[in-house]
């Protein structure tokens, strides 16, 4: 969205306007923007409560504000796989804000995938069959294995969450029905047979990820990607090693899937 600064206040008229868009387009963006680490959990916090993430490091003095950093030295970056941040929650986030400052001199886009799509092209039978089935989101496998060697202590973290959460859910803005699977924290849907489930859950992700239902983001410096986690899944390109990307990730907290 072109002409906002979202450093000065938000009118409520302006803020009903953004969330008209973000409920329509799933994802906004913004350019130019000039933002300290308040301003930017102050816009986060216009939409709610702000989420602590369970695993990765934050800015220091800032436990809502995650540091995405990424450069010469880093070995596995996040969100390299398609998903839904944090959908291990019981309330997994509403939306995420994600603030980029420095950018690689190509490369380092994020992919978005509408589920709203991605659940109206399923025939009806399949709808039929998916509608009301359960499954789980763990953390457990991926933070574990992605922080093991973190120097910061998060290897020490005693449980990572887990929730059951419907394969089918309805949008609490739009009413809509949409996909709430992904291929990060979804391990197995709930009281069919194991290899049933499994395949079920192969062909949803695969599904999810058809680039028919996507929008591509090329990134500037001092840009902003706001997405709705709940319809939205994304997938950040780390194909600029060893150049640097830094920015920083305000996450909102949602409710329940229903």
């Amino acid at each position: 969205m072109q002409g906002l600064d979202l450093s000065k206040p938000i009118s409520e008229k302006l803020y009903e306007e953004l969330k008209r868009a973000l409920a329509e387009h799933i994802v906004i963006f913004f350019r130019d923007q000039h933002l300290s680490p308040q301003q930017h959990l102050d816009f986060g916090r216009l939409w709610g409560n702000l989420h602590v993430h369970p695993a990765k490091p934050h800015e220091p003095g800032f436990p809502e504000l995650l540091s995405v950093k990424s450069g010469r030295d880093t070995v596995r970056v996040n969100g390299e796989d398609w998903h839904s941040d944090v959908s291990c929650d019981e309330e997994p986030p509403m939306g995420s804000i994600l603030y980029i400052t420095t950018c690689p001199p190509e490369g380092g886009d994020t992919l978005f995938s509408n589920m709203y799509a991605a659940y109206e092209s399923l025939s009806e039978p399949m709808k039929q069959y998916l509608n009301g089935l359960q499954a789980v989101h763990d953390a457990e496998e991926f933070y574990r294995s992605l922080y093991a060697n973190d120097s910061k202590g998060m290897k020490d973290v005693g449980a990572y969450p887990s929730a059951t959460h419907p394969v089918i859910r309805t949008h609490p803005w739009t009413k809509k029905k949409l996909i709430f699977v992904n291929r990060v924290f979804t391990r197995e849907i709930v009281g069919v047979p194991r290899e049933e489930g499994r395949a079920i859950l192969e062909f949803l992700l695969a599904h999810v990820e058809n680039p028919l239902y996507q929008c591509r983001f090329r990134w500037r410096a001092n840009s902003i990607a706001f997405w709705d986690n709940r319809s939205a899944q994304h997938r950040a390109l780390w194909d600029y090693w060893p150049n640097e990307r830094y920015g920083n990730r305000v996450t909102v907290i949602g409710d329940k899937p229903y």
